[in-house]
């Protein structure tokens, strides 16, 4: 009996490599990926203005992305996986409950992105155009049309006009 102890052993020592060496895949954390705004022209920071942010999600009901945000001079927004077009409800209110209402859309090819049978479902996407309204921003402009896991460089520059201010 004493024979097949470290037998034993270095059969489940063998078994343990084995197990962690076919998991060594790192998935992340948070598949979700998001589009970064960040503010440029004469209004570099919302700084007398809340940002409110909504998306619809049927004909009858938004959901809130942004609840008003002050001192703002950024901001991301998820994107959805499948949808060929996202669409975005930007409100600016001022200190006297004034509100300007803008609508961004943002056209985009969707890919299914694999990194191993462990992880989750994931999407990128290629923004193709980005058409919005004229109350309270002045342009938009692709800045970086490629949409991943990384966030930290601005997908759009909005500039917003400084009459609103």
């Amino acid at each position: 009996m004493k024979a097949r102890t470290p037998g034993i052993i270095a059969a489940a020592a063998l078994l343990t490599i084995m197990i962690t060496a076919c998991s060594s895949i790192d998935c992340p954390l948070n598949n979700a990926v998001y589009t970064s705004y960040k503010l440029k022209g004469d209004v570099g920071v919302l700084s007398s203005r809340l940002l409110t942010v909504t998306s619809p999600i049927d004909e009858a009901h938004d959901t809130l992305l942004i609840n008003l945000a002050a001192n703002v001079d950024s901001f991301i927004l998820p994107i959805s996986y499948n949808r060929a077009e996202d669409v975005f409800h930007l409100t600016l209110t001022d200190a006297d409950g004034n509100t300007v209402a803008d609508e961004v859309r943002v056209a985009k090819e969707n890919r299914a992105h694999f990194e191993s049978i462990e992880c989750g479902p994931a999407f990128f996407h290629t923004i193709t155009d980005v058409t919005y309204s004229n109350n309270a921003i002045e342009k938009i402009e692709i800045n970086n049309k490629n949409v991943n896991y990384d966030a930290s460089k601005a997908h759009f520059y909005i500039y917003f006009k400084g009459d609103t201010e």
